[in-house]
């Protein structure tokens, strides 16, 4: 399961990167457009431009988790042993499980609403859009699956693997 969550993690980090090159096309159209008369003013770099957005956004969102990167914080101090340690971070990965469901069952129901919505300019299917809430749970609870199973370690009193075994 490792190894199938390592492949997902590198496509993840994929689309990241082109999500971000993609991204910076119709922006920097929108940005020359302002100050040279030549370049074109077309609308439709705004709606590439937004939909590029959100999904860089969620993609990022669901890479952090992966790298413990995105809620964890700092408040809760640090345990003395491995089993307390397991603990703290077993709350707080159960705390993120819990807005990974409400991602999932909230999410699917924002993709219903769009279902038959479509782009004012393009017209491309809003469910293209609509549907990176979903598949950012879906993604978390994955991601946090593996970071509970670690949690479990700690609580039984194991180690945590070294800082170079992570992805």
């Amino acid at each position: 399961m490792k190894k199938l969550l390592d492949l997902y993690y590198r496509l993840l980090r994929f689309a990241i990167t082109l999500s971000m090159a993609v991204l910076c096309i119709p922006v920097t159209m929108q940005i020359m457009a302002r100050y040279f008369d030549f370049v074109p003013r077309y609308i439709w770099t705004e709606e590439i431009a937004r939909f590029c957005f959100v999904w860089v956004i969620m993609l990022g969102a669901m890479i952090a988790v992966r790298d413990g990167t995105h809620f964890d914080l700092d408040v809760l101090p640090h345990g003395r042993s491995p089993r307390v340690e397991g603990a703290i971070r077993l709350f707080a990965h159960t705390g993120m499980l819990v807005v990974a469901l409400i991602f999932v069952h909230y999410g699917w129901q924002f993709v219903e609403f769009g279902w038959y919505q479509t782009s004012e300019i393009f017209e491309l299917p809003m469910t293209y859009i609509f549907i990176a809430w979903p598949v950012t749970g879906l993604t978390w609870l994955a991601f946090l699956g593996e970071k509970v199973a670690e949690d479990i370690r700690l609580l039984r009193g194991h180690a945590l693997p070294a800082a170079g075994d992570a992805p």
